[in-house]
């Protein structure tokens, strides 16, 4: 699939218009990874932020040195690691591949440095790095409650 057909699939570009996603889709490399293979560690720095344009990541908590905990999935067209983007630019859980994994890769602190220099651009990631913030609690919130859609 072309870089373009995946962010316009991805919510954190939905809203970019043709030329702003030609630009982004510059910036944006291709990687694979494979399976148990980190995106990005708990705790640790991260310079990438991905979105994933085929297969399946896990997003575990750390919990001891011999012990995680997978809170949660992420696939095709969703955003991960992006603590690349937002300071401080620590990894607040770890991602690794569940299965083969194909993404965009993005440089964060240049995706920071265009929402700043580009408001227009950057209002529009940043609502959308909210929302998959926002998200990914409500969903860690009701797992963690134990609420099921069955109940």
């Amino acid at each position: 699939m072309e870089k373009i057909e995946v962010l316009k699939r991805c919510p954190m570009f939905r809203d970019l218009d043709e030329e702003q996603l030609k630009f982004i889709a510059g910036m944006a490399t291709s990687e694979v990874y494979e399976v148990g293979e980190s995106l990005g560690k708990q705790g640790r720095s991260q310079k990438k932020a991905f979105i994933i344009e085929d297969g399946l990541v896990g997003i575990y908590l750390e919990l001891g040195p011999m012990m995680h905990r997978q809170i949660q999935a992420a696939s095709n067209f969703d955003l991960v690691c992006w603590s690349a983007i937002l300071p401080p630019h620590r990894m607040f859980s770890t991602v690794r591949a569940i299965e083969t994994t194909k993404v965009l890769s993005f440089n964060g602190q240049e995706l920071a440095q265009l929402c700043q220099a580009n408001p227009p651009i950057g209002c529009k990631m940043h609502r959308s790095v909210a929302q998959t913030i926002a998200n990914r609690l409500n969903s860690a919130y009701t797992q963690l409650m134990g609420v099921t859609a069955e109940d």
